[in-house]
Formats: C-alpha cells, sequence, structure tokens
C-alpha cells in the first residue's frame, strides 16, 4: 500500500451538499491541506462508516437463530435424513430475491 502525501480529499458534487456544507467542506480541505504541508499525520474518511453504521442497524434487526432448528437440521444431514426437491429450493431462492424475506 503507498501513501500519497500530496492526495487531496475528493468533494462531492455541488449538487448533493447545501451550501453551509459546501463553506464548511471548503474550510475543512484547506485545514486539511495546511496539515499535511505542515508534516501532519492524516485521515481521509470516506462513506464507508455511514455504510458500516447502516449494516449494522440492519443486521440488529434479523431475527435471531433457531438453535434447535439448526441442529435438528444439522443432525438430519449426518444421517442422511435431509433431502429436498431442486425446486422448492428455487423457489425459496426466487422468493427471497423478490421480498427479501425467507419462505417458511
Amino acid at each position: 500500500m503507498r501513501i500519497d502525501a500530496n492526495h487531496e480529499p475528493q468533494s462531492l458534487p455541488e449538487t448533493s451538499r447545501s451550501s453551509a456544507q459546501s463553506t464548511s467542506a471548503a474550510a475543512a480541505a484547506s485545514a486539511s491541506a495546511s496539515r499535511v504541508l505542515g508534516g501532519e499525520d492524516q485521515t481521509d474518511l470516506s462513506g464507508a462508516h455511514a455504510q458500516v453504521q447502516a449494516l449494522v442497524a440492519e443486521a440488529a434487526q434479523l431475527p435471531e437463530v433457531r438453535q434447535e432448528r439448526v441442529q435438528a437440521l444439522r443432525q438430519a444431514v449426518e444421517r442422511g435424513g435431509y433431502s429436498t426437491s431442486p425446486e422448492a429450493v428455487a423457489g425459496a431462492m426466487v422468493a427471497h430475491m423478490l421480498t427479501g424475506r425467507t419462505a417458511a
């Protein structure tokens, strides 16, 4: 990984910001540039933090794993007693893709 000390932070298109955000972003970019020239350490965080926070919130709303059901299926597979039709699997996959939910 290469660190470029002359890298300027990328700005968002002006259409997606308000004028207050533009002014504060310009001030932050100016301060950031002066810190780089002064030899101070710098970080440039992208929108990844917001994406991670959104995924964490989404994961928190997922149902808990039903351990009893998982264990019963694991034992059935190990004994060779678990079977399902390809049509049922395909139907469940399509239903999940279309609705985002699992079939019961």
